[in-house]
């Protein structure tokens, strides 16, 4: 990874937008940073959509999809997308769109969850459970503490019952179905811009171990400086990291992104 500080202007330049994590990349303890709410702002202003892609529940996106000046946010890693309709109203759209379907996996997706929390001991749902959807989700470093023993553990639960499972900066998520981050940005550009997702031109921010895919497959990529955490356990890292943690590094890519567009005028 090279600081973002070396990152070429003209890479910003003509970036169609901002692909970004929220966790700890725009938030810390689960509130959004001021600097990375005004950097929102800023991007929103001046023409530059922002998407917000997390393993976080629907439930918990929710007010956030409506309250932040976000384009949508794509929330339980790819597989329901939140976003405001021409009132202003919440929509709800869904990558799996056969409803008896998204209900037989729901119900295995409980049946795992109960297993985890019998097989892996101290392993508890994540707080923001409730409001799940389509995935389920054990906290290991946001109000409870796994450690790397507990997590592989767990991580091994379920995919025995099948389940894709990825962890992020605070749970461990997992889920059913061929969804990740990547098709979340193929499925939500197009949807919400009308226009293909050309890679090339988009940038995605992330801090944590479930953000390796996007990590991996888009050129221009770039881990706020808590990603240290993890880096020792990626296989794929960001291109560039930022100077600042969390919302203050997604701030500080963002006046980079102004200033590099500014300069072309």
């Amino acid at each position: 990874m090279q600081p973002f500080r070396l990152c070429p202007p003209e890479r910003l330049r003509n970036l169609r937008g901002v692909l970004t994590d929220i966790d700890d990349t725009l938030t810390s303890g689960g509130a959004i940073a001021p600097a990375a709410l005004s950097a929102l702002q800023a991007l929103s202003d001046a023409g530059v959509p922002v998407i917000a892609i997390t393993g976080r529940s629907s439930g918990w996106s929710e007010p956030f999809a409506l309250a932040w000046p976000l384009l949508a946010i794509v929330a339980e890693n790819g597989a329901v997308m939140l976003r405001r309709d021409a009132k202003g109203l919440l929509r709800r759209e869904f990558s799996q769109a056969d409803e008896q379907l998204r209900h037989a996996n729901f119900e295995r997706l409980q049946v795992c969850a109960a297993a985890v929390l019998r097989r892996v001991p101290g392993a508890r749902l994540a707080a923001d459970s409730a409001g799940r959807l389509t995935d389920i989700a054990i906290d290991h470093s946001e109000f409870a503490h796994l450690d790397a023993a507990q997590i592989a553990a767990t991580c091994a639960v379920m995919r025995e019952h099948g389940l894709v499972a990825t962890v992020s900066s605070i749970h461990i998520n997992g889920w059913i179905g061929e969804h990740n981050k990547w098709t979340a940005a193929a499925w939500a550009v197009p949807a919400l811009l009308g226009e293909s997702f050309d890679a090339q031109r988009w940038l995605y921010i992330g801090d944590s171990a479930n953000d390796q895919l996007l990590f991996e497959r888009m050129p221009l990529t770039v881990g706020v400086a808590n990603i240290a955490r993890w880096a020792p356990q990626l296989r794929h890292l960001p291109s560039y990291v930022t100077q600042a943690e969390r919302g203050d590094g997604f701030a500080e890519l963002a006046r980079a992104v102004l200033h590099a567009r500014a300069s072309k005028c």
